[in-house]
């Protein structure tokens, strides 16, 4: 009985511990079961998207060359007697470069003087002639055949005289030619011959050299594809040119720094060069001081047309998806994301001009990328400059700044 007592209130023990254990452990659960707080919702910054004017622009390489170039070659064979002009210095029209030794020529013009003289001083003994024989054959006193010699004699005269005169011009001419002038105004170069050098006419070695280099020429490739896209862009209304502005050309030096006079867009050619694919661009500059030598490497930067309508955004909003296309997350109307995919014409600045996948209104997320995926609802945080701020939006977003590049 004692012990039937005793297992009665252990068991009984037993079933109060277990209760205790339950509701300990139920309490327990009841804790482990409220839910964490919901996470924060990403912030971003964000840009909106406005129209504007662009003054769109194209850098390309370039070299200069001289506006004139002339060889200077003798026209007449002789020996060099003095060189008259000092080895790069600026020369005039007209300006004696060279003495040829004249002696020669002045001979040769003395004798056709002569021989021209002798021809004159005969054709009035001839021109009487042929009168008496005219009188005398109307009397038939001399043949008809006497009568067609003196008068024969009489036009070979005349001829031999007017060969003469034709032979002492250029007996003239010769002579002037030993006096070898520079045809244009510039700069001469270094003299390939020294005096006493033997020269023959129209060698295939020029003398010297001149070179006008003011103004000057700069040469510009622009490649066919180039040439395709502007055009289509014009045709389809996004670009408009003014005429007096497309051919203002501004210049970048090799130093990098801007050349200080603006050039003129003289033609562009026509013929496309088979081992570059190009189009050459003639450019003229005007070079007062001499600054730009033929030569020299330099970029020309040239206008294209204005863009009324030209969409802009900060270069670090558009990131690149695994594929290497360029995309924008934006922000819609419910504060979700959105992505779009972007065509990019070119970069001006720091920014991008956007072809296509934005549109007026968009805001574009400008920082804050690495937080947000497609979908994902974001917060707007306000942008501060100083003391003032934009409720949701950065200050400096809309419209960018017009800029070219």
């Amino acid at each position: 009985m004692q012990l039937n007592r005793i297992v009665c209130k252990s068991l009984k023990w037993n079933v109060v511990l277990m209760a205790l254990s339950a509701g300990l452990l139920l309490g327990g659960c009841d804790g482990q079961q409220q839910s964490p707080p919901p996470p924060p919702v990403p912030e971003v910054v964000v840009v909106t998207v406005q129209p504007q004017k662009v003054i769109l622009t194209t850098e390309l390489p370039g070299r200069t060359s001289a506006f004139r170039v002339a060889e200077i070659r003798p026209q007449v064979n002789g020996l060099i007697q003095k060189r008259l002009f000092t080895e790069g210095s600026d020369v005039k029209t007209g300006q004696v470069l060279y003495q040829i030794d004249p002696a020669p020529f002045k001979a040769a013009l003395n004798n056709t003087k002569a021989a021209l003289g002798r021809a004159e001083a005969s054709l009035s003994a001839v021109s009487l002639r042929v009168e008496r024989y005219q009188e005398l054959l109307a009397v038939k006193a001399v043949s008809r055949q006497d009568c067609d010699d003196a008068v024969a004699a009489l036009k070979q005269t005349e001829a031999d005289i007017e060969y003469w005169k034709a032979m002492l011009e250029t007996a003239r001419i010769n002579l002037e030619y030993t006096r070898v002038t520079a045809p244009i105004s510039g700069r001469i170069g270094r003299s390939s011959v020294t005096e006493g050098a033997i020269v023959t006419a129209y060698q295939p070695v020029p003398m010297a050299t001149i070179q006008q280099l003011d103004p000057v020429y700069v040469d510009v490739p622009q490649s066919t594809t180039e040439v395709l896209r502007l055009k289509r862009r014009l045709e389809g209304g996004h670009l408009d040119q003014n005429g007096a502005s497309q051919k203002k050309v501004k210049l970048i030096q090799e130093d990098g720094t801007a050349y200080p006079l603006e050039g003129t867009l003289q033609f562009r050619g026509v013929t496309v060069e088979p081992t570059t694919g190009s189009i050459i661009l003639r450019v003229v500059f005007p070079n007062p001081n001499g600054v730009l030598l033929p030569g020299m490497f330099v970029r020309a930067v040239m206008e294209e047309g204005v863009d009324e309508q030209a969409i802009l955004v900060p270069q670090q909003a558009v990131p690149r998806n695994p594929k290497g296309n360029p995309i924008a997350l934006i922000v819609d109307a419910e504060s979700k994301v959105q992505q779009r995919m972007l065509t990019l014409d070119r970069a001006i600045g720091n920014t991008w001009l956007v072809s296509s996948g934005l549109v007026t209104g968009d805001r574009v997320i400008v920082e804050g990328l690495q937080k947000v995926r497609p979908g994902a609802s974001v917060k707007i945080v306000p942008f501060a400059t100083g003391s003032e701020e934009n409720s949701g939006e950065r200050k400096d977003a809309a419209p960018l700044p017009a800029k070219s590049n």
